[in-house]
């Protein structure tokens, strides 16, 4: 894992794209019929907190956040190419974000994601979010799965 970096950058940046082009191409398949309407939720133009992995300079996993309320940021965008998932990537990435969060005045991280993705679920579980009632756009969406974590729980 020595050779994980981790950077901080925003969604302009061209890496961060090619990413979420992959991991859009990963949800369209996952989430079949239902993926028009969760890309709706999933528009990456304006995201000033993103993380970006980098494995030997190569870009291989990302999450983003972007204020949900005074209070809370949602986590966003999360994925790690195929050939480097069951690493711990994407709990550093999470990490990472929640220490961002954490810096910026948050109190808690929400997100959601898709009972189509139960990797995703149990890796958020792992770390310490729970599941939540559905929140905003995904009340009464029968595929989401929206979770929480206060962060001034962290150690």
């Amino acid at each position: 894992m020595s050779d994980l970096t981790l950077i901080r950058t925003n969604s302009e940046n061209a890496d961060f794209r090619k990413l979420v082009a992959l991991l859009d191409q990963d949800l369209a398949v996952r989430d079949g019929d239902d993926h028009a309407f969760y890309a709706q939720f999933n528009q990456v133009d304006t995201i000033k907190q993103v993380v970006i992995a980098y494995k030997r300079y190569l870009p291989i996993a990302c999450g983003a956040m972007k204020p949900f309320s005074a209070t809370e940021a949602e986590l966003k965008r999360m994925f790690v190419h195929p050939d480097y998932r069951k690493q711990g990537i994407a709990a550093q990435i999470v990490t990472e974000l929640e220490n961002w969060a954490t810096e910026l005045g948050f109190d808690a991280c929400v997100l959601e994601t898709g009972k189509k993705q139960p990797e995703a679920i149990a890796l958020y579980q792992k770390v310490g979010y729970h599941i939540i009632t559905n929140y905003g756009q995904y009340i009464g969406v029968d595929n989401s799965v929206c979770m929480t974590k206060p962060l001034s729980a962290k150690p």
